[in-house]
């Protein structure tokens, strides 16, 4: 889009404007799209739609951009726009990328519900005192919650498209945003050149009841790696069993701890829980980086040693914050516990080192959120024949290779590619942006060189605090 010749063939500038820093990269454009709420009635309140476009690099650009879809449920698209100028910029080199804030997230009317606990003891809310903070923010929304699903809005999406004067776009999603994805291609399919799926959650997912086979299964991973490591097995040998045991004795007695808050460096005695442990660990699984501490940390739990754990907890606080509450429950408590039975938690939890609490905190508020209206077909897989790469981190503790699996079987003209030591989320590792910058320009699966993924291995383990062992240059896969 920056050659005058494409300029002078494309609305999309036209309909936007420089974007000030506050609102995107200095050299993008930004600007709104109205959108009822109510998509059916036209009528009462209306939403603006943030937009950020960046626009091509090349002077001959395509005319197809990418439609980045953030994940969550509930991160705002537009906020990852710096970050993704770096990422995708071998495919950004000659398409415009399209960052749209999905209503209830960012700029879009942002469902927010923000808890900024100052104290440790608040790290560990009971579900009644997380489900009163969710009920007040659900008081005072100006939003009818009930009209933030991912169909409405993928209905928003296209409606930006046709704003813009895009004919066809490429889409990526990443984690939820690859359920947005396959929503997209289930309305609007004639209008989707490409699909990249990064990390699939799709339709069925039924969120959270698979987190704890799926956690488990990762955390089992990172304890044979260590196992097969002699760095790591000389000092943490059998993580996941010791972990299940710490477990089992905090579910009894909860330790006394004296701990050094991270971001204020205030010392405070706390109780730490088997519920808190658990969640720190599922998150930390999500990047091999991160996780490489697990079996130090893990056996230095073990003698009440709590400190450097916490600190794991605290890593993706960030991350947490651009989550928009009350937009992750509207589309958790409409699409996705509906369809939990009771008698299906605790038979999922069987040899998990999650917790009832951490299902719990995603189900209970399900019981007064409201719940929009979701067609039964909506559940049904998606079978389409635009060109899909599906990319799936081996190690992934939320989304693992199986839902890429499951959504490839009805993807005719689809490849799955599973790249080795990677956690939640591929597109950063390694040679993934090369294989996606050669699918986007063919505009198909069938010649893809993935040769390169063979070489990736999972992050060296910690065996001090200092770091790996210097003389093990081998990594494990």
């Amino acid at each position: 889009m920056a050659g005058c010749t494409h300029r002078e063939e494309s609305t999309a500038i036209d309909r936007l404007q420089p974007c000030k820093s506050s609102d995107g990269p200095t050299d993008a454009y930004c600007g709104k799209l109205k959108v009822w709420e109510n998509r059916q009635t036209k009528a009462g309140r209306q939403i603006d739609l943030n937009i950020v476009l960046l626009p091509a690099l090349a002077n001959e650009s395509r005319p197809d951009p990418v439609f980045f879809l953030a994940g969550g449920p509930g991160q705002g698209a537009a906020s990852h726009a710096k970050a993704l100028k770096d990422t995708f910029r071998r495919v950004h080199h000659n398409r415009d990328l399209v960052l749209v804030d999905q209503r209830g997230t960012g700029k879009s009317n942002k469902l927010d519900c923000k808890y900024e606990p100052e104290s440790l003891k608040d790290l560990d809310q009971s579900i009644e005192a997380t489900n009163a903070r969710l009920r007040g923010c659900l008081e005072k929304y100006e939003a009818d919650t009930k009209l933030y699903t991912t169909t409405i809005a993928m209905d928003d999406l296209d409606d930006v498209r046709a704003h813009l004067g895009y004919s066809k776009i490429n889409l990526y999603g990443g984690s939820y945003g690859t359920r947005a994805a396959l929503v997209y291609l289930q309305r609007h399919q004639a209008n989707a050149r490409t699909v990249v799926l990064d990390g699939v959650a799709p339709q069925d997912m039924r969120l959270p009841l698979f987190m704890a086979r799926d956690g488990q299964r990762a955390l089992d991973r990172l304890s044979a790696d260590c196992d097969a490591d002699p760095a790591c097995a000389a000092p943490y040998k059998g993580t996941s069993q010791r972990l299940q045991r710490l477990i089992a004795r905090l579910k009894q007695a909860p330790v006394k701890a004296t701990l050094t808050h991270p971001r204020t460096g205030a010392r405070e005695q706390v109780d730490v829980t088997a519920d808190a442990l658990a969640g720190i660990v599922f998150f930390a699984l999500y990047s091999p980086q991160v996780s490489a501490l697990l079996p130090m940390v893990i056996e230095q739990a073990e003698r009440n040693d709590f400190q450097s754990l916490l600190a794991l907890g605290f890593i993706g606080e960030a991350a947490g914050d651009t989550i928009a509450a009350g937009m992750h429950f509207s589309v958790l408590c409409s699409e996705d516990a509906p369809r939990i039975k009771e008698p299906e938690i605790p038979a999922a939890l069987t040899n998990s080192f999650l917790t009832r609490t951490i299902l719990d905190s995603k189900i209970k508020p399900c019981q007064f959120w409201p719940r929009g209206e979701v067609a039964e077909s909506y559940y049904e897989p998606v079978v389409s024949d635009v060109p899909t790469l599906i990319l799936s981190g081996d190690l992934d503790p939320v989304t693992p290779p199986s839902w890429g699996d499951q959504v490839a079987r009805h993807l005719k003209n689809s490849k799955h590619l599973i790249a080795s030591g990677t956690g939640h989320g591929a597109i950063a590792r390694g040679c993934i942006v090369k294989i996606m910058q050669q699918f986007s320009e063919d505009g198909s699966v069938s010649k893809l060189d993935a040769g390169c993924l063979k070489d990736m291995r999972r992050a060296p383990f910690f065996v001090t605090p200092a770091g790996p062992d210097p003389r093990n240059g081998a990594q494990s896969k």
